[in-house]
């Protein structure tokens, strides 16, 4: 007994020691690859990229599905990204509210007389509208029968005019330069085709919008959305800005991402039957190309270029993470024949198993590993200051790479002017692990409950609350 023991004891400590190091490793790919970024981004002349004559049209698409709260300030929003060549296509995906009405009223809109190529299957469109007003000539809203986000971008494609498209999160706020940074790796690039490049996400929960603009950035005031705020500095400026270097970059989020029209049209468009789309198509192009022996790269700007409203609560948070838990199985799952497939170079060897052991299982393992200490513990069987040394360990690595990536992102970009603000965000690094943590296992065991047992598909409800408006004091006459 004492040796089966022993050997679950190493297995448990050897997947912590993997896990560890990767993180560690991907810390010190991304703070190479930041300070590059930063460098880069300072001597740039974008000007002459807004000038040019020659710069493509860029389609952005925005699926709306009952958005009626924040759809009008985020539509007005786009209207003043700072690009020469782009159009405005918000899909309405039958939503239940009055999203589509709002949008018509707000920007004086009409129906125009259509005809659809569809290259790409979707649900069918009931109507295509467009502004009177002059200044909104190049925003066009779509109205169609309800299929699930995936199927809603595979109607804009179909309707897009651009060689290059952007899907975003029409709750999302997309900072003004935001086009012109995902263009420029397009054109850098010369031996490698790029295929899709996605931009960092950051929380607006407690940041004040002004007619769709960012004017006031906060840190959040409730506490899920804080950790939320360091989770996504983690994810974004530690793990996938690293991944882009190393060009094995699974995903790019469906809040903000550039792609390829024509590849993406040749591998079939969005797959409609995932709640991870965004995850799914990424993976699929990077095979398509691989397949036909196609040298290409997929990569990832370290700037703030997207803010989004963060569930605040509990149940909604929930939903959102376990339904990213479904998504990530279904890609490992209709894609597994890139397991540890040398064809698929290093997608193949390292990022594919990474997701399968430290995304999807992680949380499986965590809590294995707590439900057999409890039971050992029950026995008698504990080391205990074994135990208190781990979990101290852990813990510690944990607080640092969190300080790590609010330090960096700091430096970096100050987009958190006031100290407070900064030592708020410390002080929840700290008590992360014990609040906020477990519930991100608990809603990844969920997750896989979910799909496996219960065979769940549909989305799940996101809620929004909306964003801040500014302020304003009355001033005596």
């Amino acid at each position: 007994m004492s040796t089966i023991k022993t050997i679950i004891e190493l297995l448990f400590l050897l997947y912590t020691v993997c896990i560890l190091s990767f993180y560690f490793w991907l810390a010190i790919v991304s703070a190479k690859e930041l300070i590059k970024n930063v460098r880069e981004a300072k001597t740039t002349n974008f000007d002459a990229l807004l000038s040019s004559p020659f710069a493509p049209v860029i389609s952005v698409l925005a699926p709306a599905y009952n958005e009626s709260l924040t759809i009008v300030d985020n539509i007005r929003a786009l209207l003043g990204l700072y690009y020469p060549n782009f159009e405005i296509i918000v899909i309405n995906d039958g939503s239940k509210d009055d999203s589509l009405e709002k949008t018509i009223k707000a920007f004086d809109m009409e129906l125009v007389p259509f005809a659809t190529d569809y290259k790409i299957k979707c649900q069918p469109i009931r109507g295509i509208y467009k502004s009177k007003v002059k200044a909104f000539s190049n925003l066009t809203v779509i109205d169609k029968l309800n299929g699930g986000k995936a199927d809603a971008l595979n109607a804009g494609i179909n309707i897009s005019k651009g060689d290059y498209f952007i899907s975003i999160d029409v709750d999302s706020i997309i900072d003004p330069h935001a086009l012109k940074k995902l263009i420029k790796p397009f054109f850098e690039e010369t031996d490698k085709r790029v295929i899709a490049a996605g931009g960092v996400i950051q929380i607006a929960n407690s940041c004040v919008i002004e007619n769709g603009q960012m004017v006031e950035v906060n840190v959040p005031d409730k506490f899920l959305p804080r950790c939320q705020v360091i989770e996504y500095s983690r994810a974004f400026l530690m793990g996938r800005l690293a991944w882009s270097r190393l060009d094995g970059l699974l995903l790019i989020s469906g809040a903000l991402g550039l792609f390829d029209k024509e590849v993406v049209i040749n591998c079939g468009g969005y797959y409609t039957k995932t709640v991870g789309e965004d995850m799914e198509l990424v993976v699929r192009m990077r095979k398509y190309m691989a397949d036909n022996n196609q040298k290409y790269k997929v990569v990832y700007i370290s700037d703030p270029l997207c803010w989004t409203e963060a569930p605040s609560t509990l149940k909604v948070l929930g939903s959102q993470r376990n339904r990213w838990t479904r998504g990530t199985i279904d890609t490992i799952m209709l894609h597994r024949n890139i397991f540890f497939n040398r064809k698929y170079g290093f997608m193949g060897m390292v990022s594919h198993p990474y997701w399968v052991f430290f995304e999807w299982l992680a949380p499986i393992i965590e809590f294995s590993g707590i439900l057999y200490f409890i039971i050992i513990a029950l026995m008698g069987w504990a080391s205990w200051s074994f135990f208190y040394v781990m979990l101290g360990f852990v813990y510690f690595f944990a607080i640092m790479f969190s300080n790590y990536a609010i330090l960096f992102d700091h430096l970096s970009y100050n987009r958190y002017k006031k100290k407070r603000m900064i030592f708020k965000l410390l002080l929840t690094a700290w008590i992360e692990p014990f609040f906020y943590h477990p519930f991100v296992v608990y809603w990844g065991l969920r997750g896989n409950f979910d799909y496996f047992i219960k065979k769940k598909k549909s989305w799940g409800k996101m809620t929004r609350s909306g964003f801040e408006m500014p302020k304003y004091k009355k001033t005596k006459r």
